[in-house]
């Protein structure tokens, strides 16, 4: 009979047939650690009825008369309910008696008869294999080993199957392992629980029972069966010492041995002496293993064995020295599904700085699984991996609670860490530091009392799919040439930041979802260069991206969006490269630049921020290219406070203020920007203002296309301002500047509106095709016009107001129509033409009998008309509309149809709305 297997593939008995012998089963061709060798059966049948059923059946030479006793059946699939089938098995059919005279009567209805007076073999294993009820043999072989049960597999096709029975094989299984679901074990270092529901093999208990059966065992105090073959030991040092004795035996015969046959016709199915050795397996029995300091630098395998949550009842401590080391040579070693401590004694003298929970050195690649890490000491790290070489995977474990860092990976190491829990640590939850290059996915990290994740002094590694948050401090921290790439990780609610990078740290941060963090999303400091790219970065209760104290970095493909302040705040020479961003619906403003920050802002989409799209402040000198900057609820850039920088190829609309504001001093280059839309004004500069804007387009503004007033001195060259729907340029309160060889066309307004005691000057520019008039000059404002084209205005050409005396050299003023010259020739009410959106200027009164105000104005024509006998005043020759025709007035106005519901008339365009930014702020 061949061994025993607990293969379920189907095995079959080879028989040799000798002259007067017994059947003997052939011997196994290969050593089995597996519980299933091959036992010859005894040439002469005595003993208990089970041992007969050993050697099933007569001999090859015996006498035929008895039915011949079905041999070893091939062995059946046995699936994960009971396999067998309790119906007995028929008797085989009634025989004549045979020459011989041995029996053959029907197996009920023999006699019974006892070993005293002799035992008839064939009538003892048919009733074995026949008659003997299901239960009962289930019952039997509830107490056999292992090996014993394979071996009454081999029998017969019924015992087969009933010793594959899969309750029969849990409950040995437990008996010896103790765990609630099988573990299987694939490969070296792969442990894995399955549910047997979930289990490929027809009987998981059984097949997690070949596949451990290579396994000694760790169980204090315990006495196995009789005939069990497994190890077991008191300690774990006990074990290793002996796995470290049979590696070495092992090696020796392995080295020693030769093979017989001939080199040409080898049929030796010998494993390759090239082939790994499989590494030892030791199982630790439930209990507290506190005396034994554990360096392994061999290929062992530990695992945890104890029913229920397996980890924490099986627990190594130490008080001095690491738990457990892994050195060189530990290449394929295991150590899972248990606790391991570091509880160094506080008032001990013992050096334990040095020390770990678990440590890992150079030159080894252990699997660390399924652990429970704690560690009370105050310094060094629950997990150290360090040294060239190191490079463990370590996953499924919970690395908690730990009064230092969790886990320091140093010093060239590697590994692959991954699924892991590492909460409320005291210190960072993961260091990485000198070259050291990790790969961390999926793993927990939270609640730490310091850092989440801590790269410094070039420490690298791959993080990706990490979530990390409720960290005390940032959730990732880069420092000192540190190069860590982030992938794909969630960094939220962090106590400080999200991101913080300083003192020269590098880094790549790619599609990660950065959020809710109490302060920046993503801090960069003190030359640091990282990379931030693709992410999601929102809701933090401060900023989104904040760059200060010389900080650099690429600022690329984000998506910034809800932060309570500046969704990019650039600040303290810092100069980023921020590009194809979409920053927008901020609580605050869009991207804040100050404190002479710098940087390179291109082809972002800022939109829809409560404040202002882009801020530009206190030294500040960005370049800003190619961006849309739009939808805001105030201003779309603001430069205030010596604000500078360059503004480019822009498209700046549809803000509620102006798209532009200038003030205090600020001193932008705008070139070749889109400004429109604006429900405020194109470009508004005030406050003492500068700024260079040339070649812009601006258009379609409900206000001015540029404002200018209060002393500021901009200049504008070669820029389009129309169809505007109030002025084209409003120049009032003391503003100034130079408008050179501009085309300014098809405004509701004045071209050029100049008021207030301002004195611009005007060289070269093209006005014309007004709604109104082309340059109007009013309020003691003054102004120098030099070689200025103004044409094909409705309202006129260059309109002065009363005591305005500009400086007008070389001007070609030509083709406007002149309607209000032609209104007040023709006798009609000069609001006709202009209503109460434009200012026709003209010669204006008032009217003491209707109690007008410093606030109304009539025309002449109504002055003549609808007023005629009334005691009225001449104001002076300016901008206005005639407040009669308006139907302002108590008498209805007799040149105009049905009043209009209008109640005030101003003399100046409305004034523009100046960003609250400062008083927000």
């Amino acid at each position: 009979m061949p061994s025993a297997s607990f293969s379920s593939s189907r095995s079959y008995v080879r028989r040799s047939r000798r002259k007067g012998g017994h059947r003997i089963p052939l011997p196994s061709r290969t050593q089995s650690s597996e519980p299933c060798e091959s036992v010859p059966c005894p040439n002469n049948v005595t003993g208990s009825a089970m041992a007969a059923t050993a050697c099933a059946g007569p001999s090859g030479s015996g006498g035929g008369g008895s039915p011949p006793v079905p041999a070893a059946a091939p062995a059946t699939t046995a699936g994960h309910h009971s396999p067998y089938d309790l119906r007995r098995k028929s008797p085989p059919a009634y025989h004549e008696p045979g020459p011989s005279g041995t029996c053959s009567l029907p197996a009920r209805k023999r006699p019974r008869t006892s070993l005293s007076q002799g035992v008839d073999v064939c009538n003892v294993s048919q009733y074995l294999q026949y008659e003997l009820p299901d239960e009962v043999l289930l019952c039997i072989l509830s107490h056999l080993t292992e090996r014993d049960l394979c071996r009454v597999a081999q029998v017969c096709k019924r015992f087969n199957t009933i010793a594959n029975d899969t309750e029969l094989w849990k409950s040995l299984y437990q008996s010896v392992f103790e765990f609630d679901t099988p573990l299987l074990h694939p490969a070296p270092c792969q442990f894995e629980f399955v549910a047997p529901d979930d289990c490929e093999a027809d009987n998981p208990w059984k097949e997690s029972f070949r596949q451990l059966y290579y396994g000694i065992h760790v169980r204090p105090n315990y006495r196995p069966k009789k005939d069990s073959r497994m190890k077991h030991f008191n300690t774990i040092r006990a074990a290793l010492e002996y796995v470290e004795e049979r590696s070495g035996g092992s090696t020796a015969a392995s080295n020693t041995s030769t093979c017989a046959c001939s080199p040409a016709a080898c049929t030796c199915r010998r494993a390759s002496t090239s082939a790994p050795a499989r590494p030892a397996l030791v199982f630790v029995h439930a209990g507290l293993y506190q005396e034994e300091c554990l360096a392994i630098d061999s290929d062992v395998q530990l695992v945890g064995c104890a029913p229920g949550n397996v980890a924490e009842s099986v627990v190594l401590e130490r008080e001095a020295e690491s738990t457990l080391t892994f050195a060189e040579g530990a290449n394929r070693a295991y150590a899972g599904h248990m606790t391991l401590k570091f509880s160094p004694d506080a008032t001990s003298t013992m050096q334990h700085h040095k020390h770990y929970c678990l440590e890992v050195s150079d030159n080894c690649s252990p699997t660390v699984d399924h652990c429970i890490i704690r560690s009370a000491s105050v310094v060094g790290a629950a997990v150290c991996v360090s040294g060239a070489g190191a490079n463990p995977v370590i996953k499924h474990c919970d690395i908690s609670d730990c009064e230092n860092v969790g886990l320091y990976v140093t010093d060239y190491a590697q590994g692959a860490y991954q699924d892991n829990e590492i909460s409320r640590n005291a210190l960072a939850g993961i260091w990485v530091k000198n070259f050291a290059n990790p790969i961390m996915r999926r793993n927990h990290i939270h609640h730490g009392r310091d850092v989440g994740i801590f790269t410094f002094e070039n420490g690298l590694g791959y993080f990706e799919a990490n979530d990390i948050h409720n960290n005390r401090i940032a959730g990732f921290e880069v420092k000192a040439g540190a190069n860590p790439t982030v992938v794909h990780c969630e960094i939220h609610h962090g106590q400080t930041g999200g991101i913080y990078v300083h003192e020269s740290g590098l880094g790549q941060f790619i599609d990660n979802k950065i959020h809710s963090n109490n302060f920046a999303g993503v801090w960069i400091t003190s030359n640091s260069n990282p990379t931030i790219r693709r992410n999601e970065i929102y809701n933090g209760h401060q900023g989104g991206v904040y760059i200060f104290g010389e900080g650099r970095g690429l600022i690329e493909h984000n998506n910034i969006y809800g932060n309570a302040l500046a969704g990019i705040q650039i600040r303290t020479n810092s100069d980023p490269i921020v590009r194809h961003n979409k920053i927008h619906h901020g609580q605050h403003g869009g991207i804040y630049v100050h404190e002479k920050g710098q940087g390179l802002i291109e082809e972002n989409e800022v939109y829809a921020n409560t404040l202002a799209g882009v801020w530009i402040t206190t030294g500040s000198t960005p370049v800003l290219r190619r961006n849309r900057i739009h939808s805001g609820k105030q201003v779309g850039v603001y430069f205030y406070d010596n604000g500078h920088g360059k503004l480019e190829d822009n498209d700046i609309f549809n803000h509620l203020y102006s798209g532009v504001q200038i003030r205090t001093g600020s001193n932008p280059v705008i070139r070749g920007n889109k400004i429109w839309g604006g429900q405020n004004g194109g470009v508004l500069v005030y406050n003492g203002g500068l700024g260079l804007l040339e070649q812009n387009e601006i258009f379609d503004n409900a206000m001015a296309g540029v404002w200018i007033k209060t002393d500021s001195n901009p200049t504008l060259k070669r820029n389009k301002i129309f169809d505007g729907r109030d002025g084209g340029i409003c120049i009032f309160n003391g503003g100034k500047g130079i408008l050179e060889e501009n085309d300014i066309f098809r405004n509701a307004q004045a071209g050029v509106l100049i008021s207030t005691q301002s004195h611009p000057v005007l060289r070269r520019n093209r006005i014309f095709d007004g709604l109104a008039a082309g340059v109007e000059i009013t309020n003691n404002a003054t102004a120098t016009l030099e070689h200025n084209q103004i044409f094909n205005n409705r309202f006129g050409g260059l309109c002065l107001a009363s005591g305005v005396s500009p400086l007008v050299r070389g001007n070609k003023i030509f083709s406007n129509q002149d309607a209000v010259e032609k209104a007040v020739g023709g006798g009609q009410c000069l609001y006709k033409i202009s209503s109460y959106t434009s200012f026709p200027m003209h010669d204006f009164y008032r009217c003491q009998t209707c109690n007008t105000t410093d606030r109304n104005a009539i025309c002449v024509n109504c002055i003549k008309t609808c007023h005629s006998g009334h005691d009225v005043e001449f104001i002076r020759h300016d901008r206005f509309f005639c407040d009669c025709g308006a139907g302002t007035l108590s008498n209805q106005c007799q040149l105009q149809g049905e009043p209009t519901q209008d109640t005030d008339t101003l003399y100046d365009s409305a004034a523009p709305m100046e960003s609250h930014t400062l008083m927000v702020n």
